[in-house]
């Protein structure tokens, strides 16, 4: 079954609103544990306006399940990673300014310089993901960097979902395909909710793990944390209908 990993970028983003440790990012993420999630992500920004890079640190040792810290590639970036060495780093190619993250990477025109920084990860132990857009020459070219697996960037899936569904996952089928094809693992992610996540792992059954977050924390708000990750485990089940 597809694992679920958690993105707790939106509970740093309350906190911070306010200064001071309410909510508790530390605690949010072990509950998230307990509750059923299989993993914890973060995605520090150089400004850290929601994850610290602190809070990274901090949460190493409280996660029990999986650690996947996303983010640019940039030096400071690196050299956290490299420090908390996570189980997983999926480098996302986002600008400092982006509201959240918009694109994935050319994955020929950057070759080069992700297979040095996947290298380093690797000498750590540290397995990678490269976000990649549904484009099934960026997923193949992927392979030639080293990465273990690609995340699929699932924004312009479900932003169409509701207007024509078999339409919108057409390109991420492709891609998959490719992906596999080329040997590598499959993460996918970005706007995936309780509307559009079923439909997505049945249709491509190969999906290691979805991560999820503002969705996630804001169904949160009306249906308490336990229930809305229980919530979105059922939706992972592969026997349910869609």
């Amino acid at each position: 079954m597809t694992k679920l990993s958690v993105n707790i970028n939106k509970i740093a983003t309350i906190r911070n609103a306010r200064g001071g440790n309410l909510p508790d990012v530390l605690k949010a993420a072990v509950d998230c544990e307990r509750f059923g999630a299989q993993g914890i992500t973060v995605h520090p920004r150089p400004d850290e306006r929601h994850i610290r890079y602190q809070d990274a640190r901090d949460l190493k040792p409280l996660v029990k399940t999986e650690f996947n810290i996303e983010g640019n590639p940039q030096s400071e970036f690196i050299a956290l990673v490299k420090e908390v060495r996570p189980h997983q780093v999926t480098l996302v190619p986002d600008a400092p300014d982006a509201i959240t993250s918009n694109q994935g990477w050319d994955t020929i025109k950057y070759r080069d310089y992700l297979k040095d920084v996947i290298a380093g990860f690797h000498e750590m132990g540290i397995r990678t993901s490269i976000f990649v857009d549904p484009d099934p020459r960026m997923a193949e070219a992927a392979a030639a960097t080293g990465t273990d697996r690609v995340e699929l960037y699932t924004e312009s899936y479900a932003g169409n979902y509701f207007r024509d569904r078999e339409k919108a996952i057409a390109p991420f089928v492709e891609a998959a395909k490719a992906a596999t094809a080329a040997g590598l693992g499959l993460n996918a992610g970005h706007d995936l909710n309780l509307d559009n996540l079923r439909y997505f792992v049945q249709t491509i059954p190969n999906i290691l793990e979805v991560s999820i977050g503002h969705a996630l924390i804001s169904d949160s708000l009306y249906y308490g944390l336990e229930t809305t990750i229980q919530l979105y485990l059922r939706e992972l089940k592969p026997w349910l209908p869609v």
